[in-house]
């Protein structure tokens, strides 16, 4: 078992090295995917699709672009600032890159928002106000979110993992997770389950391809140089 740190100098999150360090495998931010509501390894169309993807990513050795939604460009401009309030009025946190965990079943990695002075992970939401206030309201961390938690928690080894929900005009939301044992079961029969799911797909590939001529990559939306 190996667990490798990228530094965030060095694969800043969303750049070409940073997609290559994740190529392929299972991210805490996929893996719920993988999984069903009450933590059994799914089989449906979503945990199909993803197994697809990300075998055809090591087929190809190309991630495909995805358009950032709104929602994800607000959570781009809101992180920095999270982060610094938490820092203020919690304690002192660190950027990291990427975390990749190989073992001899499978590979996994996680790309936390930030790592907390004197250990543990800091995981940030920017949210909708509505969301947010549901969040505050219940006071607990959203289902959605509790797999990527986990995998954090199960990649790392770290013993903590601050859940932290952020809206504009609202107060900030700070919940401190702890590893749970039933999780990382869970976890770990997904990502064997991947494995052996990936290798059948890709026998099959092989099989049917062999021989086919291969189509070029074109980048039909590369940036044109303006003259």
């Amino acid at each position: 078992m190996t667990l490798t740190i990228y530094n965030a100098e060095d694969i800043p999150q969303g750049s070409d090295e940073w997609l290559e360090a994740r190529r392929g495998i299972v991210t805490a931010s996929t893996v719920g995917k993988l999984l069903t509501s009450t933590g059994k390894v799914a089989n449906n169309d979503t945990s199909r699709g993803l197994v697809e993807t990300l075998v055809a990513e090591r087929l190809t050795g190309h991630v495909e672009y995805v358009h950032p939604t709104p929602d994800m460009i607000r959570g781009q401009l809101d992180e920095p600032f999270a982060r610094a309030a938490y820092a203020e009025h919690y304690s002192p946190v660190e950027e990291v890159g990427f975390y990749r965990l190989d073992t001899d079943a499978y590979s996994a990695g996680y790309s936390p928002d930030g790592v907390v002075q004197g250990g543990g992970l800091l995981e940030i939401k920017s949210r909708t106000p509505k969301i947010h206030l549901r969040t505050i309201l219940t006071g607990r961390v959203p289902a959605a979110n509790v797999a990527q938690l986990q995998m954090g928690l199960f990649i790392t080894g770290e013993p903590w993992i601050d859940y932290l929900s952020w809206c504009g005009g609202m107060p900030i939301y700070v919940e401190r997770v702890a590893p749970d044992p039933r999780w990382f079961d869970a976890i770990d029969a997904a990502l064997t389950e991947f494995e052996s799911n990936a290798a059948s797909i890709i026998d099959a590939y092989r099989n049917l391809t062999s021989g086919n001529p291969v189509a070029p990559r074109i980048d039909h939306y590369a940036e044109e140089e303006i003259v």
